[in-house]
């Protein structure tokens, strides 16, 4: 049904910045996102993502390329997204322990709370802080520059239901 490729690759926080973050930038395409202020890994924040990437010094990032079989719908393409993507997510928790003070991003916006929703459209704290991360683009990280600069791949999507030949997700670990 799919398989997946895995690559990895490090790089000072401050080179990541330098080549790769655009905080207005990609502020103003969050703001079209249907989760914009809805979500708490979501902007708007009450901090300054600039800052949030200067409390580290080295950047992981970490790619996940899924190949989807011919027969894959974009139903069957999307369950397996959340698949991976809940791997990968155990995984980076597994290197926060690894190398305390770290923290990871998540790839794409939280999804915690996928069955009850998140708190924050009812103005309510976060049910899970401890868990909660942000994503590299909610912080300014441009995700398309990264997989192909950093990883060699190029981004595709679903276009008019068909599903694209692969997906990737990509997320971090953000080391002091």
């Amino acid at each position: 049904m799919y398989t997946i490729e895995k690559k990895e690759c490090r790089i000072s926080v401050p080179k990541y910045v330098k080549d790769y973050v655009n905080v207005a930038e990609f502020l103003e395409y969050c703001k079209e996102c249907k989760n914009y202020d809805k979500v708490w890994s979501c902007p708007s924040y009450d901090f300054n993502p600039e800052d949030y990437w200067k409390e580290y010094k080295e950047f992981v990032v970490i790619a996940r390329k899924i190949i989807f079989s011919k027969d894959v719908d974009e139903q069957g393409s999307y369950e397996i997204m959340m698949e991976v993507k809940e791997d990968m997510t155990r995984e980076l928790y597994e290197m926060e322990k690894q190398f305390p003070g770290s923290v990871s991003l998540s790839a794409g916006s939280c999804s915690m709370c996928r069955e009850e929703g998140c708190t924050r459209s009812h103005g309510k704290p976060c049910r899970h802080p401890q868990l909660m991360r942000y994503s590299i683009e909610s912080l300014g990280g441009d995700v398309g520059r990264t997989v192909s600069k950093l990883m060699g791949y190029e981004l595709e999507w679903v276009e008019d239901g068909k599903v694209p030949t692969y997906f990737v997700l990509v997320g971090g670990l953000l080391k002091k």
